[in-house]
């Protein structure tokens, strides 16, 4: 019998696995599939390399003002997506999670197909009619995403299926105008394809704050996306003879479009299909495993971590919930009552938009709800603002930075190339003593990686002296002094 049985081998599995072997345990990892999670094999690694190419289809816009002269690039989206599929490759290579589990002491199944409890302390893999037994687990079964019950829906995508196209789609509807629907839409309208973006929100990203969403949804009409906000459902997808009608309530009225592909990106829910559960005991609410902030179960010795249990579904906290769900495993096996909880982080996160996006913390309305006073400071970054105009056609840099006595909730901005904004708001935060807690991450170029450079985080310092210091920080590279704003 293993001490730890982790089911599930993205990121959130992986680490599980490596810090409950580091602590002691005795580990198995169990992966119906590939190893890498959703963000290494069809998410986060392969649509940044979508990112990259939309940026250099931007960027060469702008070649003759700097004496590139020539036609511009013209895409080979079925080369593009070869070009994805090469990288994940790759990334797989520079890896090698399965050598590095085996090597550190932790017992690989990958590929078996889907495990499934048979009662609290065993679990089946797949049609091999083999059995593990374990004294705790960690379940990392990771999402998948949401397809909606209307007629017609076996015609439809999800992100997951992008990675299969080899044309592009000349008209392209897009369901759901949230982080995974912009970023599609985004990157579709820059490779060429007329992309209209649907939801049943009054906006985009509602989970984001307003300045987010009214800057890209600004951006996104003047690039010609078509936005249909505050629809009422799909009605049906049908075939017809050159495309797919698309039927959709708006208001009282039923709207009907044509589309070559219509893409679905409308939630994540939970891996719980085949995992039997209830033959575990464990509880799940709609399509996510229950979970307390030690991310353990009501079946005590049952733990997870993850997009499973419907939290921040984020990469970047994935690894953080298995390394706390995992040191409370060990530390249950070596008999401590008191298990470490899940503390209230700063969990950055961003989008491969145009312009790009990026935020940390509550949002303005999230902290006024709780009852916080806040203030906002708001900056417009002059300093090379016309050397983004010209050679990117950016929007204009902008960092806002909501904060209260503590300095303990949002930084946010919104902005074509943020990269050095997120480095001088984390180095500000540093400076002035606050609290930073880095994140480690395999992620590549990508906005939430200089987040997390500085903080993944809990930012809790001197309060406006850590504003003061990013101030500071800003005025060198502003044409105009911000300080004495504030």
């Amino acid at each position: 019998m293993h001490d730890v049985i982790v089911i599930g081998g993205g990121p959130a599995g992986v680490t599980a696995a490596l810090r409950a072997r580091e602590l002691g345990a005795s580990v198995a990892l169990v992966e119906r599939d590939r190893l890498g999670g959703t963000c290494t094999n069809d998410g986060c690694v392969p649509t940044r390399v979508l990112a990259h190419a939309a940026r250099l289809l931007r960027e060469s816009a702008q070649q003759e003002h700097y004496g590139l002269l020539g036609e511009r690039p013209v895409l080979d989206f079925g080369q593009l997506i070869t070009r994805t599929q090469d990288v994940v490759y790759t990334i797989h290579e520079k890896k090698q999670l399965h050598q590095h589990l085996q090597s550190s002491g932790v017992i690989v199944y990958e590929g078996f197909g889907p495990a499934w409890f048979v009662d609290p302390h065993t679990i089946e893999l797949g049609e091999s009619g083999r059995s593990l037994n374990a004294k705790s687990f960690i379940i990392c079964a990771g999402g998948h995403p949401r397809r909606l019950p209307f007629p017609g829906a076996e015609l439809t995508l999800t992100h997951n299926d992008v990675w299969n196209l080899r044309g592009l789609p000349g008209r392209l509807a897009i369901i759901g105008a949230a982080a995974t629907g912009c970023q599609l839409a985004s990157l579709m309208n820059t490779f060429g394809a007329t992309v209209t973006l649907l939801d049943i929100a009054p906006h985009i990203l509602p989970a984001e704050d307003s300045d987010v969403t009214e800057t890209l949804q600004s951006a996104f009409t003047a690039r010609g996306i078509r936005l249909v906000s505050g629809m009422s459902g799909i009605e049906r997808v049908q075939r017809t003879d050159n495309a797919l009608l698309l039927v959709y309530k708006l208001g009282h009225q039923t709207m009907e479009q044509e589309f070559d592909a219509v893409i679905l990106a409308v939630g994540w829910p939970g891996n719980l299909d085949g995992l039997k559960l209830d033959a575990a005991g464990v509880k799940t609410e709609r399509d996510y495993v229950l979970a307390d902030d030690c991310r353990q179960t009501n079946v005590g010795h049952i733990f997870v971590a993850g997009d499973i249990d419907g939290k921040m579904m984020l990469v970047q906290s994935a690894g953080y919930e298995a390394r706390i769900a995992a040191e409370n495993a060990v530390a249950q096996l070596n008999g401590r009552d008191e298990l470490r909880g899940y503390e209230p982080h700063i969990v950055p996160h961003g989008g491969f938009t145009d312009p790009e996006y990026g935020s940390v913390g509550l949002t303005e309305r999230q902290a006024r709800e709780a009852g916080h006073e806040v203030a906002l400071f708001d900056a417009m970054l002059a300093g090379s603002v016309e050397q983004y105009e010209e050679a990117l056609g950016a929007a204009r840099p902008r960092l806002v930075v909501l904060y209260e006595d503590n300095y303990n909730f949002l930084s946010k901005m919104c902005l074509d190339r943020m990269r050095r904004a997120c480095c001088d708001m984390i180095e500000g935060a540093r400076r002035a003593g606050a609290r930073v807690i880095a994140a480690g991450s395999d992620a590549s170029d990508a906005p939430e990686k200089y987040l997390e450079a500085g903080a993944e985080a809990v930012l809790r310092g001197e309060g406006l002296a850590a504003l003061l210091a990013l101030v500071a920080r800003l005025d060198a590279d502003l044409s105009q002094p911000v300080s004495q704003w504030v």
